[in-house]
């Protein structure tokens, strides 16, 4: 589509609220599958990366990640008209969190009723979040969707479509981008050679909008609570580990792996049972080195990925979208002169999300890096700091605050 001003590469959750945010401008915005999925926050992430694939295993027929959206993403969602669209059990209101350290007391506990908060964050069905932004995009009238390997609509040949010449391209494509590369821009990685596994529970025990959190040194496991498969019971696992553990556990008969999770957790969120198969992805941090140039930005995972254990990673990404769609407005109202892709309004947008993108990641490897510690000393610093911190309520509203993108 050759009118089009923006083109948005890459139609994961990013890709699509970009295309939708910027369309919302009204600026017309041609969006494509090309060059990979984007993705991003708790349980995020695409069956392989740049640095190997998954493991063999790791191939589930549906999408079992869940995603931690925070206030700022819920409020973007919601006046993109997405978030009304989703089904009522696939989102749900994380009210309290605890934390547990790799020492027996050691704990840290949030709560929404005692920070004057209605949620903490909500949990969502990625699957179902896609399947709703899918038909945004298909209904807006300012959003050309083209599907990965054919033409846009209007074009008979069964043919790939040509790049749309535009103002503006925005490569969201994930953490392999092809677009990226062929910008030659160069990513700095950090292998953390763990894998993630996500996975969908049952319990006995309702959830009762409780998100727990094991940091067990050298793991890092979560049960997020989301109403299903059984409404009041459902729980989202993220549970991120050394790749040979994780191998042996995708492997493992399902009698085996469901032990493990009861042996790991204590049986805090009561018998748990696997409603779902298996899925996993390898971690690492990585950052672009440049998020613009002339004509182009790199938001979501083609800019930066960071650990799941904050589940900031989808925030950070639709943080970025908003920066962007922000920078856009403000040059329609005071520079409307100005080309969509001038290098210097872009790098408005670079210089906004530099700061939080940047802290999020020194954030997430920090914490990976002090509980993957076995040093005694260490060992007993960082679960004194759990307790500290539980007890220190202007630091709890601080990290709530972060959070929730405030």
């Amino acid at each position: 589509m050759n009118s089009s001003e923006v083109w948005v590469r890459g139609s994961g959750v990013v890709g699509m609220v970009a295309a939708l945010a910027l369309a919302r401008l009204g600026l017309s915005v041609e969006l494509s599958d090309e060059g990979g999925a984007a993705g991003g926050g708790v349980g995020a992430g695409e069956g392989g990366v740049d640095g190997g694939p998954a493991p063999a295993a790791a191939l589930p027929s549906k999408d079992l990640r869940a995603f931690a959206l925070n206030a700022a993403s819920l409020k973007l969602l919601t006046d993109l008209k997405v978030w009304q669209a989703l089904p009522a059990d696939a989102k749900t209101p994380v009210h309290d969190m605890h934390i547990e350290g790799d020492q027996p007391g050691a704990a840290l506990d949030f709560s929404a009723w005692s920070q004057g908060l209605a949620e903490l964050a909500w949990i969502v069905d990625a699957a179902e979040l896609h399947a709703a932004l899918r038909a945004a995009v298909t209904y807006s009238p300012h959003v050309q969707y083209t599907e990965a390997g054919r033409a846009p609509a209007q074009t008979p040949a069964p043919t790939p479509a040509p790049a749309p010449t535009v103002a503006l391209t925005v490569v969201a494509e994930g953490k392999a981008s092809a677009a990226r590369a062929a910008l030659g821009v160069r990513v700095e990685r950090h292998a953390y050679g763990h894998t993630a596994i996500a996975a969908r529970l049952s319990s006995t025990q309702a959830h009762a909008g409780l998100a727990r959190q094991w940091f067990r040194s050298p793991d890092v496991l979560a049960l997020l609570p989301l109403d299903r498969p059984t409404p009041g019971h459902g729980l989202a696992l993220v549970w991120s580990m050394p790749q040979s553990q994780a191998h042996k556990l995708l492997q493992a008969p399902e009698a085996e792996f469901v032990q493990a999770l009861m042996d790991a957790t204590g049986g805090a969120a009561g018998p748990l049972q696997l409603c779902s198969e298996r899925a996993a992805w390898p971690l690492q941090l990585a950052r672009a080195e440049v998020v613009h140039g002339p004509g182009w930005v790199l938001v979501g995972d083609a800019a930066h990925v960071v650990h799941p254990l904050a589940g900031q990673g989808l925030n950070l990404g639709l943080a970025d979208v908003q920066a962007l769609a922000s920078v856009l407005a403000e040059r329609a109202r005071i520079e409307p002169w100005r080309d969509l892709g001038d290098v210097r309004l872009l790098a408005r947008y670079a210089r906004q999300r530099a700061g939080p993108n940047q802290a999020m990641a020194q954030v997430t490897d920090g914490l990976l890096q002090l509980f993957a510690s076995h040093q005694p000393w260490l060992r007993e610093l960082r679960n004194r700091g759990l307790n500290a911190a539980n007890r220190l309520a202007p630091l709890k509203r601080l990290l709530i605050g972060q959070a929730l993108g405030r």
